[in-house]
């Protein structure tokens, strides 16, 4: 029984690495994920169309491409969404984590954003505040249920949900010069579909 138990730690501790090893290489402030996060077979988006005449549609929008806005009524601030989180998308607005599910859906939605940019007033949001995700499917009302901090390496942040869940996360401190150590994340709740 030891030695499975030892064999179980060793493997996590392995898995940990490995995944330190490619979120070293990535520029965006989301973590890297453990395990696959899949799309869902049915989907019930519209489809966005790709590039070029004979291409198949996908439900799911390209890299680079902005798909949806994100409106903090408390802030009277709306930014736009864009599909990734590599540098370049960041800089056209909130990413979306190519892994986790889309706005509206059942699971987790990551959204990630520079804190010296778009999310620079994140910090000014309360738990109960209220967050709107718009896409071509519909406006999505999620209501903030947590804010923590944690480690730029915590791997709680893209786990899994049993239900639909947006969790924004920025570096932190906001106010750091330098590659800040930890991560502000923030928790919502979906309330409201229209």
């Amino acid at each position: 029984m030891m030695a499975s138990g030892g064999a179980l730690a060793i493997g996590l501790v392995l898995i940990v690495w490995a995944t330190v090893s490619i979120a070293g290489q990535s520029a965006h402030p989301v973590v890297a994920h453990i395990g696959p996060v899949s799309r869902p077979t049915t989907v019930t988006v519209q489809p966005f169309a790709l590039a070029g005449a004979d291409a198949i549609p996908s439900p799911y929008p390209a890299p680079g491409e902005v798909f949806g806005s994100l409106t903090f009524p408390a802030l009277k601030q709306t930014l736009p969404i864009v599909e990734g989180t590599d540098a370049a998308q960041l800089k056209q607005g909130v990413g979306h984590f190519i892994q986790s599910v889309m706005p509206g859906e059942d699971d987790n939605c990551v959204l990630s954003g520079h804190r010296d940019t778009v999310f620079t007033e994140l910090g000014k949001l309360k738990i109960g505040d209220r967050v709107i995700a718009e896409t071509s499917t519909g406006a999505y009302t999620y209501e903030i249920s947590n804010i923590r901090i944690v480690h730029k390496d915590d791997r709680t942040v893209i786990v899994p949900k049993d239900h639909a869940v947006l969790t924004l996360s920025t570096c932190y401190p906001f106010h750091y010069v330098g590659n800040a150590p930890d991560r502000y994340i923030l928790t919502a709740d979906l309330v409201a579909r229209q």
